[in-house]
């Protein structure tokens, strides 16, 4: 089929479609073409019913386009001994020092990225990037993430610094401290009395933080190992590592009562201890079905999603002609992930192929 047949078949269509009602615009947009340029084939058709694209199918040539022979004489001198090292912007200087002149270092660039050559020069290896370790939390007591941030005070410059550390299962906070300096010290004794508190076991949880001076402190490395606690690390300058942390603060700096600067330290903790009793007894949390971290710390968000969900199917059967699909959702989250690893699908692919295998 010719491009004139396409383009007649297409407003054919589109006619058709107007004849029974649809609009203009809508149809076109299903056909995925502008109105505009159905106007303007009509007017093509119409004027030359025969004539057909008129887009000419000659490719241009830049007039200033390198020759084979040049772009060769840029691979050579790009990968050859004295310049395999370097990149093209350190290339195109020595040679314009020495008084020669072979390409644009743009030119360079793009030649050498067409051959390939262009990934990593050099005698170094390539920096690997790998993203931290998968950690997945089916019940409380699992998995933690902590962290420290500011609050401010009425001296410029001055800070308090809060140490919060919650259950990412939960989002439960279960240990906090204000202090006025980062200590690996002090958060040494916030985790010591947190483990005291929630009876942790040796090897029950992995405590994720980012990777600050605090927290790959000696003392602190020490109590984790005391207390058979394993540690995970965000990767550097990379906060998404540590969402939970971040969306906790964040919600903290939102609240309606935080306030512009802290006058002392005494204050800070006062203001600091009744957030913590708001968030963990009476927030509903968006992300845990909207229940209160609490409940769902001490399991009592099972029977609370539950009966949700027999109020919601009761309404539907009580009047069904204002549902045009299921019920809300009230399922109960039964994992949480963190630094979730996303499957390729060959990886998926090879796995099944294993396990079919096994």
């Amino acid at each position: 089929m010719t491009f004139l047949q396409i383009r007649k078949e297409i407003i054919e269509l589109i006619d058709q479609a107007m004849s029974a009602g649809a609009r203009k615009e809508r149809a076109c947009e299903i056909a995925g073409l502008a109105v505009r340029t159905l106007q303007r084939w009509q007017r093509e058709l119409q004027r030359h019913p025969k004539l057909g694209d008129k887009r000419t199918v000659r490719l241009q040539q830049p007039k200033n386009q390198l020759s084979e022979l040049d772009r060769q004489k840029v691979i050579s001198i790009a990968i050859s001994d004295e310049f395999a090292h370097l990149p093209p912007s350190q290339i195109v200087p020595k040679l314009a020092d020495r008084g020669e002149y072979i390409a644009s270092e743009s030119s360079f660039y793009r030649i050498l990225k067409a051959k390939n050559q262009l990934a990593h020069r050099g005698k170094s290896q390539r920096p690997i990037r790998n993203k931290p370790r998968e950690y997945i939390a089916t019940a409380p007591k699992q998995l933690f993430s902590w962290d420290i941030t500011y609050l401010p005070t009425n001296i410029k410059g001055q800070f308090f610094y809060l140490y919060l550390f919650m259950d990412i299962f939960s989002r439960k906070i279960v240990g906090w401290q204000i202090y006025d300096r980062e200590s690996s010290d002090l958060a040494r004794d916030v985790l010591k009395d947190l483990c005291d508190r929630e009876k942790i076991q040796p090897n029950q949880v992995v405590l994720h933080s980012d990777n600050g001076s605090v927290m790959k402190g000696y003392s602190l490395f020490a109590m984790l190992q005391e207390l058979g606690v394993s540690s995970s690390f965000s990767r550097p300058a990379v906060s998404n590592d540590n969402p939970y942390s971040e969306s906790l603060f964040r919600t903290l700096k939102y609240h309606f009562s935080y306030p512009d600067s802290f006058t002392s330290l005494s204050c800070a903790r006062d203001w600091c201890a009744g957030f913590v009793d708001w968030y963990n007894n009476q927030h509903c949390h968006s992300r845990i079905s909207y229940v209160t971290p609490k409940e769902r710390h001490e399991g009592l968000d099972k029977v609370i999603l539950e009966n949700r969900d027999k109020v919601y199917l009761a309404a539907k059967l009580r009047n069904p002609a204002r549902w045009s699909g299921e019920t809300r959702n009230w399922q109960r989250k039964e994992s949480v992930y963190l630094n979730r690893y996303q499957k390729t699908l060959k990886q998926k692919e090879v796995e099944d192929s294993i396990k079919k295998a096994a």
